[in-house]
């Protein structure tokens, strides 16, 4: 394919494709560690990460190595068949997850449609019970499940018996539940609200009412998942396990996967639900990688290390400038609050080099590749303190 400038793809990007999305106008063409270029060269740190989407860096060679080897080899025989990185991986992610058995599919949407599906098929109920501030997909079952009324409202009606609590309140989960509840779904970091940090005890006290009152726990790990907190997923920094888990995103460092692991006990039957793509052997074969290189690698060490230094660093930026409010987060998932809009704080960081995402009106989102250097906080520390004056 002929290199084309930003211009040439903004101009046929504006005729062919839906207008899903706000972009900005550059043009990204490759990739390197924790650096991505444009059409015209520049460079600019990722502190973004693709949302959360690569966790061992823009073209690593051992993942690179593993898709290459395996497209030359079998690209996909449908799920009629065995597969063995298929097969490989979900052993992993049973392993990691303290649970049984996973549902493969391509996004973490769809891992929670998954997860919807086999609650209520397990449990012969309806009710679904999520939080407030809770973002789950775009799908109708997992936008149901979302909270932001703003994304919502377009597509009514959505997927009924669905309802929110307040997070963090305990007694108000509990004396939601009724006799049609299967199920509470939950973030134990709320990503798209802000990076909203969830108390430990919070957690424990959701998995005890779960146990309790006989309903199903779901942790939605799709943003918090694969090492991105300091653990493998962020509910073990609790001690505790859930019925099931959902997660997508970094699974396989930015080609689409995800994936619904549950418990013992908890399974579909033969055509209870299904996915074309879902679990075929380049997806497979590139998360494969992800985690031998995350253990091989002590990836999760460095998120947990780096995450606290970056938290260290914006602390000591926020003695500096009065528009800092607070910093807030877990491992390399951290929000900066603002006294104003986030928005034009972003677009001047992408102007000089820097690339995170306003979250939300007033905070700045940074989920950076697992692999980010000291050097590289530097960086974008020196471009958030001139951005700030």
């Amino acid at each position: 394919m002929k290199a084309m400038n930003t211009q040439q793809i903004i101009t046929l990007e504006s005729k062919h494709v839906m207008s899903t999305y706000r972009r900005f106008p550059v043009a990204m063409v490759r990739g390197n560690g924790a650096y991505v270029y444009d059409a015209e060269g520049k460079k600019y740190l990722d502190m973004l990460g693709g949302i959360a989407v690569t966790p061992v860096g823009h073209a690593n060679k051992e993942v690179a190595k593993a898709v290459s080897r395996q497209i030359k080899t079998l690209t996909g025989v449908s799920n009629y068949y065995y597969m063995q990185q298929q097969a490989v991986l979900a052993a992993k992610l049973a392993k990691k997850s303290g649970l049984a058995r996973c549902f493969f599919c391509n996004s973490g949407a769809e891992a929670n449609e998954a997860a919807f599906k086999l609650v209520r098929k397990v449990t012969g109920k309806k009710e679904i019970i999520s939080f407030v501030g809770a973002f789950h997909g775009r799908t109708f079952g997992s936008l149901a499940a979302t909270w932001k009324s703003m994304i919502k409202d377009k597509f009514v009606p959505l997927v009924p018996m669905f309802k929110h609590v307040p997070y963090g309140d305990l007694k108000a989960l509990e004396s939601a539940i009724t006799s049609e509840t299967a199920a509470v779904i939950m973030e134990p970091i709320q990503g798209e609200a802000g990076i909203n940090v969830s108390a430990k005890r919070f957690l424990v006290g959701v998995r005890a009412v779960c146990t309790k009152r006989k309903v199903l726990l779901i942790m939605d790990e799709v943003q918090t998942g694969i090492g991105r907190t300091g653990a493998f997923f962020a509910y073990q920094h609790a001690g505790i396990v859930p019925d099931i888990v959902t997660t997508a995103k970094g699974l396989a460092n930015g080609i689409p996967i995800g994936v619904c692991i549950a418990a013992a006990g908890i399974d579909f039957d033969p055509g209870d639900h299904a996915s074309t793509f879902g679990g075929n052997e380049i997806s497979c074969a590139a998360a494969n990688a992800v985690l031998d290189y995350i253990d091989s690698h002590d990836i999760m060490s460095n998120a947990a290390n780096m995450g606290a230094l970056f938290m260290k660093k914006l602390a000591a930026l926020k003695e500096k400038k009065q528009s800092i409010r607070e910093i807030r987060g877990m491992g390399l998932m951290i929000a900066l609050e603002l006294d104003g809009e986030s928005k034009p704080v972003v677009v001047k960081c992408l102007e000089n080099g820097l690339i995170c995402n306003a979250v939300t009106e007033k905070a700045i989102r940074f989920l950076p590749p697992l692999i980010i250097t000291e050097k590289e906080l530097d960086i974008a520390i020196n471009i958030l303190d001139e951005v700030l004056r």
